[in-house]
């Protein structure tokens, strides 16, 4: 599909003299640092001017990305680094000729060497900038009604308050579990002001527990260690969120990602919807969110399968605490890969099944790896379906765009010799907004296909 640039807010390029010779002192510069190892060089503060503050510098054409408020800078665009910044420091970002950009946090162990907090060079990146960042994700989420209050004793909701880079704040999560938060930072920059923004958090979320959940595999990409733990006040013995009526278990110290995943809820309930009457296939089940939901639409049968023995038991005290019948809903711990194909050599059937597997590309360079294994549980998937069944299948890669896990699919289909629509596509919740010059935002797609 062919995209209209979009007209660009940031100061044209202009060759003054002051240009000139800024260009002139990089390229002078840069030949004292010949170092071919690496795609950019990291420079010195300029001799005679102590009081000289780093910056980056870009090739010359590669400011488009950040005229277009796209707010990562990769390794590959940098012309040179003028001094030598911390990780995390916030340091200006400007073009081949001098002309500001952005603020950004470095990382010099990442790929993505800067991300952007601002482009308004007026900006100071403290306290107040995100105090008032914070301030305004929150203000959005009650506005759109996803947040009725942020404050202590409001109830049992779950949201995610805080959604990185489409929330102005570079690799920042914060979600909110009744009277819990879990923070997990992923960047370098979210790292070097980690105090600041759990005080931050307590002073206008008023939680009785901030939890640090600093675990993600994206973390050693930056080359960050792990880090866990209660940050401020003391995390009850057992979390819950409330979800359209439903009562879950959420295992903030050690469950995956931060205990739960806010992003399906939307997408649970429809699948609700379409339960009633059905035997029901849930896939990676978790804690068991679809198949809570599918026992409460009045769903014949639920099979769930998930490789982690603890997570079914939390699902299973989870179908107890709803009050739900446990007599429809079976309960296997296996790989899904090996229990599918057993399924299938079983010539069992399903009327509606869930696909909703780990991140299986993290990056673009998983791409074809991760093509192959959505292309083989969806090809199953497709031959346990009944005539007329619903397969509700998820991809969370950032790595698989919405077009690439759609002809994926098609490919199941196809090899599985079944006709399949797309009944609807899905996307995450709303509290998961997605900037719109930031389209890796939108990680997680889904598609309800109907087989004919």
């Amino acid at each position: 599909m062919t995209q209209t640039k979009p007209k660009s807010h940031s100061t044209p390029h202009r060759q003054s003299q002051g240009g000139k010779d800024f260009r002139k002192r990089v390229q002078r510069d840069k030949q004292h640092n010949d170092d071919n190892a690496t795609a950019h060089v990291v420079g010195k503060p300029r001799a005679g001017d102590a009081a000289a503050k780093p910056l980056i510098v870009l090739r010359e054409g590669r400011e488009k990305s950040l005229q277009r408020r796209h707010p990562w800078v990769f390794s590959g665009a940098i012309e040179y680094i003028d001094g030598t910044p911390a990780r995390g420091e916030t340091i200006p970002v400007k073009d081949a000729t001098g002309n500001f950009l952005a603020w950004a946090a470095y990382n010099a162990d990442s790929q993505i060497t800067a991300r952007v907090w601002s482009w308004q060079e007026r900006d100071v990146i403290n306290k107040g900038f995100f105090r008032q960042r914070i301030s305004d994700a929150l203000s959005a989420r009650r506005t759109l009604g996803l947040l009725p209050a942020c404050v202590r004793g409001t109830g049992g909701e779950g949201a995610r308050i805080i959604h990185g880079e489409s929330d102005g704040l570079p690799g920042l999560i914060v979600d909110k579990y009744g009277d819990v938060l879990v923070m997990q930072l992923g960047s370098a920059g979210a790292e070097h002001w980690r105090e600041t923004l759990a005080d931050i958090l307590q002073e206008l979320c008023a939680p009785v527990c901030l939890y640090e959940r600093s675990d993600s595999d994206g973390r050693a990409r930056e080359g960050l260690p792990p880090r866990c733990g209660v940050l401020r006040g003391a995390l009850p013995a057992q979390v819950e969120v409330i979800e359209n009526g439903l009562r879950f278990t959420v295992d903030v110290a050690a469950g995956q990602k931060t205990g739960y995943y806010l992003d399906q809820r939307d997408n649970r309930a429809f699948t609700g919807l379409l339960a009633q009457d059905k035997d029901v296939l849930n896939c990676f089940c978790y804690t068991g969110g679809f198949s809570l939901y599918a026992l409460r639409g009045g769903a014949k049968s639920v099979l769930s399968i998930d490789s982690s023995q603890e997570a079914l038991y939390l699902a299973q005290a989870n179908v107890e605490l709803n009050g739900l019948d446990a007599s429809t809903a079976e309960w296997q711990c296996a790989d899904v890969f090996e229990a599918l194909r057993k399924l299938r050599d079983q010539n069992r059937k399903f009327d509606l099944i869930v696909l909703d597997p780990p991140k299986f590309a993290p990056t673009a360079a998983f791409a074809e790896k991760a093509s192959r294994a959505y292309k083989d549980i969806n090809l199953l998937g497709f031959k346990l379906l009944r005539p007329g069944g619903l397969l509700f299948t998820y991809s969370c890669s950032g790595g698989i765009n919405d077009d690439l896990f759609q002809k994926i699919i098609a490919g199941a289909a196809l090899d599985a010799g079944v006709d399949a629509q797309i009944v609807k596509k899905l996307h995450a919740a709303p509290d998961h907004p997605v900037l719109l010059s930031f389209p890796e935002g939108a990680y997680l797609k889904g598609l309800v296909l109907r087989v004919a």
